[in-house]
C-alpha cells in the first residue's frame, strides 16, 4: 500500500494523524537515502570491476596479437593463412570492443553516480534540513505557548496583548516551516521517481549501446567466423587424412614361419619362430617345434633389406617370400592366409591395372552406377566399402570373361563398394593419374598466393598431362563436380572430395615427411580441378601460363650412388644425358668421357627463346621447339669449339627469323653408344619404351629425341630408358 498523501490543510491543525502520516514519509526518505548510498557504493564497484575487466580483456587481446603461428613447409594453404590470422582478429575484435567498453565506463560516472549524489544532497540532505527545521519550529511553539498557558491574567492589559502578539507570529512561523517542509518532503517523494530512475536509465542505455556495439561486431565478424569455421574444418580433414596416409605399423610382429633349406641337395622346410622389430629392423628367428616342447636351436638375427612376394608362377608352395637381409637372403612360407609384406614399392608395380580402355570403360561403368543409384548418399566416397568385396568387383570388372556379368544395378553391390573401387583402381595405377613427373608442378601452383594465378598454372599443367591421363582426369573430375552439385544431400564438398581424392592423384613417389606434409596441396589442386572443371578441361590454356619450370629445367642432376630413386618430375627437357657424378669407386661418370660438349652445365639462365620465334607458336609447339633449340644450339656451339673443355656455362647462339624455317630439319648431335645399368626397376607403358629390374644391363645407350629419355638395347629389342633410372657404366 502506498503512502498516505499530506494535505497542507492539517499544517494547520498538527493532529495526531498527520504527524503519523508525516512520519511513514520520514522513513521512506531514510529508507531512500540509505539505497541510493548503497546504490552508489555498488555502481563504483561496478565500475572499477569494468575497468578491470577491461584492463584483462586488452591484457588478453595483445597476448593473441602477438601470437604468430608457423606452419610447417614452405607454403601455406589459403585456410592455414586464415587461421594464422585469426588469433590477430580475434584481437582485433576484443579491442574494439574494450574500446566501446572504455567510453562506457568514462560515461558511467557522468550519467549515474553523480546524478545519485546530486540527487542525495540536493533533495534528500534538503529535506532533511527542512525537518530539522521543523522539529525546532515545533519546540518553539510548544514552549511559546506553555509560557502563554502560565501567563496570569491578572497581568495588564498592554503586557497581555503583547504576549498574544508574540504566540501568534510563532504561530505563524510554526506554519510557514510546516508547510514548507510537507512541501519538500513531497517533492522528493515526487523528484524520485524520475531524479532517482533516469540516471539508471541512462547508464542501462551506455550498456545498451555497448553491447548493440558487440552486435554490430558480431554481424561484421560473422563472415570471417564462417570461412575460419570452414577453414578449421578443412584443416581437421586434411591432418585426419595425412594421419591416415602415414604408415604407422607396429613397433613388433611374431609369429611362425617355416623357412626353405637345402640339406644333401634336398629342399627341406623348417619351422622358426620368428619377431620381427621395426625400429632397427632386426629379424630373429629361433628353431622350435611344439611338439618336442622346447627350443631346437639357438637364435639367430639379422638385419632386413627387403621382403617380396613370391609370385605363384616361380614355386610350387603359396604364400611365399623372399626375405632378404644385409648378409643373408632366404625362401620363407606361411601356414595361413596369403600376407605380402613389401619394404621396396617398386616392385609392385608389376600387375597393377593399367589405364587402357578396360580401365576406361571400367571407371565410366563405376561412375555411370554412382550417379544413377547413390549420388544423394551421405558420406559418398568417405566412407570405405569392405575391402574384400571391392577387390572382387574391382576383379570381376576388369576381366574380359566376368565384365559382362558385373551388374551393377542389382543390391549385391553396394554404392560405398563401387566407389571404393574407383579409388582403389586409381591407386593400383602404376603412377598417379596425374603423373609423379608434375607432381612437383602441380603442388607448386597450389602454393602461389593468387587464386587467379593458381586457376591458370593448374590449368596449364592439366594440359601437359598424357592424352589418357587428362581423359581419365576429366571424367573423374566431372564426376566429382557433380558429386559437389549434390552435397547437400550426400554431405560431400568440394573440400571434402579434395581430402579424399588429393592423396590418390597426386600421390608422390617418394614418401618424405615433406611429401606428407604437402598432402594438404594437393587436396587444393583436386578442389581447384573440381571448381574450375568447365575451364580447365574445355578451354585451351592463356599461352604463357604454364610453370617455368616446365619449360626451362634444364639444370643437370648430381646423384649419388646411395641416394634413392629420383622423381620423375626431376627429368629434364633435354636431348642430351646429362653428367652424373658418382661418389663411389668404381663407376665411371660422363665428366670422363672424351666427348667435350659433355662437359658443359646448360643454366636456365642460360637459355633463352628468342621473342620472335615464340610468339608465333602454339603451346605444343612451343614445348617442341624449345628442346630442339636447346639441341641445335648447343650442337652448333660444341661443333665448333670441340677444343674447348671445363666450361661451367656454354654461352648461346641465336639464329636469325630466317633461320626458324630450316629449325626442324636440322640433324641433331649425337652421343657414342654406352652401357648403362638400372637403378631401380621400371614398367613400359608404351610399346616404345623397356621394362626392367634394378641391376639390368643396357647395350648402345645414347640420348633420344624425347626430352628425359634416353635410347638403348636390351636383350635384342632397342626402346626408350627413363633418364633419371640409370647411370653409366
Amino acid at each position: 500500500m502506498g503512502l498516505p498523501a499530506l494535505e497542507f490543510s492539517d499544517c494547520y491543525l498538527d493532529s495526531p494523524q498527520f504527524r503519523d502520516r508525516l512520519k511513514s514519509h520520514e522513513l521512506e526518505l531514510d529508507k531512500t537515502n540509505k539505497f541510493i548510498k548503497e546504490l552508489i557504493k555498488d555502481g563504483k564497484a561496478l565500475i572499477q570491476a569494468l575497468k578491470n575487466l577491461s584492463t584483462a580483456k586488452r591484457k588478453f587481446a595483445e597476448s593473441l596479437n602477438e601470437f604468430k603461428f608457423q606452419c610447417i613447409g614452405d607454403a601455406e594453404t589459403d585456410d592455414e593463412i586464415c587461421i594464422a590470422k585469426s588469433l590477430q582478429e580475434f584481437a582485433g575484435v576484443l579491442q574494439n570492443l574494450e574500446d566501446e567498453r572504455t567510453r562506457m565506463i568514462e560515461n558511467a560516472n557522468d550519467v549515474l553516480i553523480m546524478p545519485l549524489e546530486r540527487f542525495r544532497k540536493e533533495q534528500i540532505s534538503a529535506a532533511k534540513e527542512a525537518k530539522k527545521k521543523y522539529d525546532k519550529e515545533t519546540e518553539k511553539y510548544c514552549a511559546v505557548l506553555e509560557k502563554h498557558l502560565s501567563l496570569s491574567a491578572k497581568k495588564k492589559e498592554a503586557h497581555l496583548h503583547e504576549a498574544d502578539s508574540q504566540v501568534d507570529h510563532v504561530r505563524q512561523h510554526f506554519y510557514e516551516v510546516s508547510l514548507e517542509y510537507v512541501f519538500k518532503v513531497q517533492e522528493v517523494q515526487e523528484r524520485k521517481m524520475f531524479d532517482f530512475v533516469e540516471p539508471l536509465l541512462a547508464f542501462l542505455q551506455g550498456l545498451f549501446t555497448y553491447y548493440h556495439h558487440g552486435y554490430e561486431l558480431a554481424k561484421d565478424f560473422n563472415h570471417f567466423k564462417t570461412d575460419l569455421t570452414i577453414s578449421i574444418q578443412n584443416t581437421r580433414n586434411r591432418f585426419e587424412s595425412t594421419r591416415s596416409e602415414v604408415d604407422i605399423s607396429h613397433d613388433t610382429m611374431e609369429g611362425y614361419l617355416f623357412v626353405q633349406e637345402k640339406r644333401s641337395f634336398v629342399s627341406t622346410w623348417v619351422k622358426y619362430y620368428c619377431t620381427y622389430h621395426r625400429e632397427p629392423k632386426r629379424v630373429t628367428m629361433v628353431l622350435f617345434d611344439q611338439k618336442s616342447g622346447g627350443k631346437v636351436g639357438e637364435e639367430e638375427s639379422f638385419t632386413l633389406k627387403s621382403c617380396t612376394r613370391r609370385k605363384t608362377d616361380s614355386i610350387e608352395k603359396r604364400f611365399c617370400f623372399d626375405v632378404e637381409g644385409v648378409d643373408r637372403v632366404v625362401l620363407t612360407s606361411l601356414a595361413g592366409a596369403e600376407a605380402v609384406y613389401n619394404l621396396n614399392r617398386d616392385s609392385q608395380s608389376e600387375g597393377m591395372v593399367q589405364l587402357d580402355v578396360v580401365g576406361f570403360n571400367v571407371v565410366k561403368k563405376f561412375i555411370y552406377a554412382v550417379e544413377t543409384r547413390g549420388i544423394d548418399e551421405q558420406g559418398l566416397y568417405r566412407i570405405v566399402g569392405v575391402n574384400s568385396r571391392v577387390q572382387k568387383l574391382l576383379g570381376l570388372a576388369m576381366d574380359p570373361k566376368t565384365c559382362a556379368d558385373v551388374e551393377l544395378d542389382s543390391t549385391e553391390w553396394e554404392i560405398k563398394t563401387i566407389t571404393s573401387a574407383i579409388k582403389f583402381y586409381l591407386r593400383m595405377l602404376p603412377a598417379p593419374l596425374m603423373t609423379y613427373q608434375y607432381q612437383r608442378s602441380f603442388i607448386k601452383a597450389a602454393k602461389r598466393d593468387n587464386q587467379e594465378a593458381r586457376i591458370t598454372e593448374i590449368h596449364s599443367i592439366v594440359h601437359w598431362l598424357p592424352e589418357k591421363n587428362r581423359q581419365m582426369l576429366d571424367l573423374l573430375t566431372k564426376h566429382l563436380a557433380n558429386v559437389a552439385n549434390h552435397h547437400q544431400q550426400n554431405l560431400m564438398t568440394v573440400a571434402n572430395l579434395g581430402v579424399v581424392f588429393g592423396p590418390t592423384l597426386l600421390r608422390p613417389q617418394e614418401e618424405t615427411v615433406a611429401a606428407i606434409m604437402d598432402i594438404k596441396f594437393q587436396n587444393i589442386v583436386v578442389e581447384i580441378l573440381i571448381e574450375n572443371h568447365e575451364r580447365i578441361f574445355n578451354d585451351m590454356p592463356v599461352p604463357g601460363g604454364g610453370p617455368a619450370n616446365l619449360q626451362l629445367n634444364l639444370q643437370p642432376r648430381r646423384r649419388s650412388t646411395e641416394s634413392k630413386a629420383p622423381s620423375c618430375s626431376e627429368r629434364p627437357l633435354t636431348l642430351f644425358h646429362t653428367p652424373t657424378h658418382s661418389q663411389k669407386g668404381g663407376h665411371n661418370s660422363l665428366s670422363s668421357s672424351h666427348t667435350p660438349f659433355l662437359m658443359f652445365s646448360v643454366s636456365q639462365e642460360t637459355f633463352k627463346l628468342p621473342e620472335i620465334c615464340t610468339q608465333r607458336l602454339s603451346i605444343w609447339e612451343r614445348r617442341y621447339y624449345k628442346t630442339l633449340w636447346y639441341s641445335w644450339s648447343f650442337t652448333c656451339h660444341c661443333s665448333r669449339q670441340l677444343g674447348v673443355v671445363g666450361h661451367s656455362k656454354c654461352p648461346m647462339w641465336y639464329p636469325s627469323e630466317l633461320d626458324y624455317n630450316m629449325l626442324f630439319s636440322l640433324p641433331l648431335c649425337s652421343v657414342p653408344g654406352r652401357q648403362a645399368r638400372a637403378l631401380y626397376a621400371c614398367k613400359a607403358e608404351h610399346h616404345s619404351e623397356l621394362s626392367f629390374i634394378a641391376g639390368t644391363t643396357f647395350e648402345n645407350v645414347h640420348s633420344s629425341r624425347e626430352p628425359g629419355w634416353l635410347e638403348g638395347t636390351l636383350d635384342g629389342r632397342t626402346g626408350l630408358i627413363p633418364e633419371n633410372y640409370v647411370e653409366f657404366v
